[in-house]
């Protein structure tokens, strides 16, 4: 087998007991960074979050395309004997959970997809030198004193955070201190390079959506501009059993931005469609 597309044992976060969630990151990202998701669903179910290959603990040293992470994925899933499970993915994630249930739909119960889109695109403006400065400056400051408020005030609604959150909150940026920082360093270049070509070859997955028959949830934020809610609502017309919600005044973190109300969200979906965390008989 080439070296390149030889699997990488993920570093894997399993918490809970009960019917199995597979979390997906983003990217940058890390299996940390779904502790929004993870800490709430632990309690009724199991829960796995992996570090992507290239991502947090999960490092290589060799280039990769995208389409390796299935490989990685997959070998999860026995690893942990899940033969059926609930995947949540959020961007880079929800990309991979839609590859995951057109490669194995038998394993697959159901999507949840957050900030993504089977054809992705974006409306971030260009980036100037200020916006480097302050973000840089916005970033320490809140790492060393996590939600802030002169700093957000300050640096933080200047920076490119106003690109990625649109409610500047102390306990949005208490999220990016935590799990924002760490992810962006732990993020390769291998993995980086890998995203991009794929972004470069034009990906697009909107005429196989028909083939995913499991029920969807897509949420998405009003204001992302790096996977905007236009192509997330093209990818809700092209699924065939999906329930969608875009929250005004959020962007693409929506999850740090509005926590509370993505979980209830993702409980009242659970309790429609209980078929996504049961077992088949």
């Amino acid at each position: 087998m080439d070296d390149r597309v030889q699997a990488v044992k993920l570093n894997v976060l399993a918490e809970g007991s009960g019917f199995p969630i597979l979390c997906l990151h983003g990217h940058p990202g890390a299996g940390r960074s779904l502790s929004v998701f993870t800490q709430h669903l632990s309690q009724r179910f199991r829960t796995i979050a992996p570090d992507l290959r290239g991502y947090g603990d999960s490092q290589t040293q060799k280039d990769f395309l995208m389409i390796d992470h299935l490989t990685d994925l997959e070998i999860v899933l026995d690893r942990y004997r899940v033969s059926r499970c609930l995947v949540l993915g959020w961007s880079l994630g929800g990309i991979l959970a839609v590859e995951l249930a057109l490669k194995f739909p038998e394993r697959v119960s159901g999507l949840i997809l957050v900030a993504t889109s089977a054809r992705p695109w974006g409306d971030h403006p260009p980036i100037s030198l200020q916006d480097n400065v302050y973000t840089g400056i916005a970033a320490i400051l809140n790492r060393l004193q996590p939600g802030w408020q002169w700093n957000i005030d300050t640096f933080g609604k200047r920076s490119l955070f106003r690109h990625l959150v649109q409610t500047h909150t102390p306990a949005t940026y208490k999220y990016l201190a935590n799990e924002a920082m760490y992810a962006y360093l732990k993020t390769s270049g291998a993995a980086t390079r890998a995203l991009s070509v794929a972004l470069q070859q034009g990906y697009n997955r909107l005429s196989d959506l028909d083939k995913i028959q499991c029920p969807c949830l897509v949420l998405a934020g009003e204001q992302d501009r790096h996977i905007t809610a236009a192509s997330s609502r093209e990818m809700v017309r092209s699924l065939q059993n999906c329930e969608s919600h875009c929250y005004p005044n959020t962007a693409h973190l929506l999850p740090w931005e509005i926590p509370d109300q993505i979980l209830a969200d993702i409980d009242r979906w659970l309790a429609i469609h209980p078929e996504v965390i049961q077992d088949l008989i």
